[in-house]
């Protein structure tokens, strides 16, 4: 069992948890996700690694009630535990792999959308540590629904928050302020960007056309966690890839953003994954139990 140490509710929507669970704190790294089961009967849920602290040996995770089992997850407290906690699973983000001294050099800008503002906070906590200061643009639709702001505060170079509705920083998307730092003489080596897919697509979009690179996380259509399900498959490029094991990042500019949002919402329902079954064929993956792929 692993033993919830905090539960926080940070919004009408979003919850934060503090669990217990020592071998995956040692081995996080940012960009990362953990599976958690709440009982030896419940789903797997895959999410994102918000935190870390490896000596005390908790992970923090943020989520968002979408379905059963994240619902009930809200009715979670400390001193409450899950049956499972598996992790760390995914692909480390791409900078934990560069040299420190050439990463000093490079301009970073990280775009966090909603509930992405948790993926994004360990990249740049990561990032502040080894000396290397990114600028953060954190999009909210409204002020209530603003995340992690002085965590992140803390941490980035330069922070920027916006929200639709104008009640908080500056009024508008998030879109509108990469084109601000832009045109105020901001030449951008690389653009993370991890929120809704709709958020996603039209970052890729604006940073394209500065030419500036850009990477995105394919959480947000995870299902399984495993590769087995093929809930998170997607095109990258001219390759069929899956989220949860050959990501969940990738270059932005090479997602086919509009497929992976039409085939997410297709999988929700039998009629669906059937359709898929038949259009993918071959490269369509069984492991969800209601499509018969995996027969």
């Amino acid at each position: 069992m692993f033993k919830i140490t905090k539960a926080e509710q940070l919004t009408s929507n979003i919850y934060l948890m503090d669990v217990v669970a020592p071998r995956v704190a040692k081995s996080c790294k940012p960009g990362q996700f953990i599976i958690v089961r709440l009982n030896e009967t419940a789903e797997r849920i895959p999410l994102t690694i918000c935190d870390y602290d490896a000596e005390a040996g908790t992970v923090t995770i943020v989520f968002q009630p979408v379905g059963a089992s994240t619902h009930k997850m809200t009715s979670l407290k400390a001193g409450d535990s899950f049956a499972d906690f598996v992790g760390p699973l995914g692909c480390p983000s791409e900078l934990c792999d560069e040299d420190i001294e050439e990463l000093k050099k490079k301009k970073i800008l990280f775009v966090a959308g909603g509930v992405g503002t948790a993926p994004v906070y360990p990249q740049v906590k990561w990032l502040h540590e080894h000396g290397v200061a990114a600028d953060v643009i954190v999009g909210a639709k409204t002020k209530d629904l603003l995340i992690l702001e002085k965590e992140m505060e803390a941490v980035a170079g330069n922070l920027y928050v916006t929200t639709d509705d104008g009640s908080y920083g500056r009024h508008g998307m998030v879109t509108a302020v990469i084109d601000e730092l832009v045109a105020a003489g901001n030449q951008y080596d690389l653009c993370v960007a991890i929120g809704p897919m709709i958020m996603m697509k039209f970052c890729c979009l604006t940073t394209k056309k500065y030419g500036i690179k850009t990477i995105v996380s394919m959480n947000p259509i995870m299902v399984d966690g495993t590769g087995m399900c093929g809930a998170c498959r997607l095109v990258v490029g001219d390759e069929v890839k899956f989220a949860c094991v050959d990501g969940p990042e990738f270059d932005g500019h090479l997602v086919d953003f509009d497929q992976a949002m039409k085939r997410q919402q297709m999988y929700k329902t039998q009629e669906g994954r059937a359709m898929l079954k038949l259009q993918e064929g071959d490269t369509h993956h069984g492991g969800c139990g209601n499509c018969g792929g995996d027969e």
